[in-house]
């Protein structure tokens, strides 16, 4: 993967994390994303801290949305119907 792309990637990811704070209204904690120092517009870092950044950066919104969607997993299944009706 060429270095453009990857910084089109990790745009990609932020624009993502922002979605899913806003359609969420709950905030993904990214400190490990920040202590990287690095952002998408930073075009003179390297290949590589563009990939560790989009991967740290990706880890976390999926660590967030796990974590927030484990309650709704269990209480989806107390909700489910406990017999089936079929029409003939």
């Amino acid at each position: 993967m060429q270095k453009e792309e990857l910084i089109h990637l990790h745009m990609l990811m932020v624009t993502v994390k922002k979605y899913y704070e806003t359609k969420t209204g709950d905030a993904v904690s990214t400190n490990k994303y920040d202590s990287l120092l690095i952002s998408p517009v930073h075009i003179h870092k390297n290949k590589n801290s563009h990939k560790e950044a989009l991967l740290t950066l990706a880890d976390e919104i999926v660590e967030r949305i796990h974590e927030h969607s484990r309650p709704l997993q269990s209480d989806y299944r107390s909700k489910l119907p406990t017999a089936i009706a079929i029409k003939q």
